[in-house]
């Protein structure tokens, strides 16, 4: 097969698992002649199985790269073997601390069959969970502890010193949520903060983004940092305990 066919397979490939993917993912594709994206994308790919036993021996040649609006990224490989198919991987984000993915398993990739119907099916099912689980926590790493880690059916939102509110949601349909009441995304670290310059507005949105994410199949949580209270508008229950440590591991370099 020419390698204008190959890479046409795969752009086609990826853009219909796009648009079958939960919430929204958008699709771009390195040709062989993105030679800088492509090496910085293989530094950023996040598995220590699958895909870095095949990128060992088969170096990036092209990639098509899945995007969602919170900056969570995957990758989708043509299969360099004598099975048809392609490999799919999580993407690490940029710019984060080593010392963040510490004790963070890597959320490895999986391989895929020409069915992008199906494979998003897999995807879903199994690599979306796992990636959603280790960004959150390596995001969490990343800000010192500061913000307590939220689950795929709870946000955790935490008092900060400056009076704001912060929290790292799981998923793009709970951040949407939050930005649509005034919370904005730092989009190095994915964290949501509300500014606590007008109280009575921090307060409101607090009071809406519950029902809102209720809806969703979503609870809410309240941390209180010691010697402050939150409005008395605002919900307020236990956070859920931190997620347990996992097996120490590095991302793929």
């Amino acid at each position: 097969m020419h390698d204008h066919d190959t890479s046409e397979r795969l752009a086609s490939y990826a853009d219909v698992l796009a648009g079958e993917l939960p919430d929204s993912w958008t699709s771009t594709h390195l040709p062989p002649d993105a030679k800088d994206d492509l090496a910085e994308l293989a530094d950023r790919i996040w598995d220590m199985d699958l895909i870095a036993a095949s990128l060992a021996e088969h170096p990036l040649q092209q990639a098509a790269v899945l995007t969602r609006p919170d900056g969570a990224q995957l990758v989708a490989l043509d299969r360099r073997d004598e099975r048809d198919g392609f490999l799919i991987a999580a993407v690490a984000p940029r710019d984060l601390p080593d010392e963040a993915y510490r004790g963070v398993r890597e959320p490895n990739g999986i391989a895929l069959t020409d069915n992008p119907f199906l494979g998003a099916e897999r995807i879903t099912c199994d690599l979306l969970a796992r990636y959603d689980s280790a960004l959150t926590q390596v995001r969490h790493n990343a800000l010192g502890g500061g913000i307590q880690p939220s689950q795929p059916d709870r946000v955790v939102l935490t008092w900060q010193p400056d009076g704001s509110i912060a929290t790292a949601p799981v998923g793009d349909r709970a951040g949407a949520v939050l930005v649509a009441n005034g919370f904005i995304q730092d989009p190095q670290s994915g964290v949501y903060r509300l500014s606590g310059d007008d109280t009575r507005a921090q307060a409101r949105a607090l009071r809406e983004i519950g029902p809102q994410l209720d809806a969703l199949g979503i609870g809410t949580a309240l941390q209180h940092p010691a010697g402050r209270t939150a409005p008395a508008s605002a919900p307020a229950s236990m956070p859920p305990s931190p997620a347990g440590s996992h097996t120490p591991a590095t991302k793929a370099r």
